[in-house]
């Protein structure tokens, strides 16, 4: 006998009922079907459709990583753009400068200015 058959499989419903647009439950990634047919499933049909479950929410997680790391290469906040390796900023007068991560010292371009 295998552990499967010794316990029940309790329902994988979070209580986020809401369907996605390819038809799957937004909370627990099970299709209507296997939604409403889960009661009458055996054990290891509910265990089989635990693993599709499984392998879908790889898969969305796979896919939003893709998804935030190539909007994260195109486009970089506040109008920067990337040359030379160095994200530039545009003034309020126009000037472009380069953002650095060194902390802004206001006496140190008091010294210089006075120079």
């Amino acid at each position: 006998m295998e552990q499967i058959e010794l316990f029940t499989i309790e329902n994988p419903c979070r209580g986020i009922c809401e369907n996605s647009a390819k038809g799957f439950c937004k909370g627990c990634l099970r299709s209507r079907e296997e939604r409403f047919h889960w009661h009458s499933l055996s054990n290891e049909s509910r265990h089989q459709v635990l693993e599709l479950c499984r392998q879908r929410r790889q898969r969305l997680l796979k896919a939003r990583q893709k998804r935030l790391q190539s909007d994260s290469s195109k486009a970089l906040p506040y109008g920067m753009e990337e040359e030379s390796g160095a994200p530039l900023e545009q003034g309020a007068e126009g000037e472009v400068f380069e953002l650095t991560r060194e902390a802004f010292d206001p006496e140190a371009d008091r010294v210089s200015d006075q120079k």
